[in-house]
């Protein structure tokens, strides 16, 4: 089967993922899931799952969801969940939240765990999470406020309070992991499932 023929769905909304995925050839259409990521993840959270089990089950549940509305096509499911010393961490609502989750990681490794999964036909046929660690700088509270003045409210969109693919980087000493993971969709991975499908070329 060629790519042409298989039907990919990116079970997301997010523009950037299926921007990257469009990068690398791949011709996918992008519907998001409807569910409620919160109601799924507070269970898990009470059954004492980690970081990386729960960004795992929340991208199967995304794609699983998805699927039921596309019959044989293979969907693309993806979530991304930050932990700081066991505690899960979500998108900051303001700006001054935004403020204390830069304060609360500075001069600390926290890790962006990264789940992608491959699902046709409600049946999770392939599963994956990569995991990067990210050391901040020990930051200055002043150098926070003019950093995030500068960057403006676009950090709000990310877990972390900040974007590393623009001047987000200068907020690190130290990183371990892909840029792909940090971005939240593992490519290397995906590609080779994709191929070892034969859903791509290769």
């Amino acid at each position: 089967m060629s790519q042409q023929q298989a039907k990919l769905v990116l079970a997301s909304k997010s523009p950037y993922r299926a921007q990257l995925l469009k990068n690398v050839g791949l011709d996918v259409e992008s519907q998001p899931a409807d569910i409620d990521e919160r109601a799924v993840e507070t269970p898990l959270l009470k059954a004492g799952l980690n970081a990386a089990d729960i960004a795992e089950i929340l991208a199967q549940t995304k794609a699983t969801d998805v699927s039921k509305k596309n019959p044989d096509a293979y969907v693309i499911g993806c979530d991304q969940t930050l932990s700081l010393d066991d505690e899960l961490l979500h998108k900051p609502a303001n700006m001054e939240e935004a403020r204390s989750r830069l304060l609360k990681m500075s001069g600390k490794t926290h890790q962006l765990n990264s789940a992608i999964v491959l699902v046709r036909n409600e049946e999770v046929l392939w599963s994956h999470v990569e995991i990067a660690r990210l050391k901040m700088r020990d930051l200055d509270p002043g150098f926070i406020g003019r950093h995030l003045a500068k960057v403006g409210d676009s950090v709000l969109s990310s877990v972390g309070a900040y974007q590393i693919e623009g001047e987000g980087l200068q907020l690190f000493e130290k990183i371990t992991g892909d840029y792909f993971t940090i971005m939240g969709l593992p490519l290397l991975p995906l590609l080779s499932e994709l191929r070892q499908r034969k859903l791509i070329d290769g």
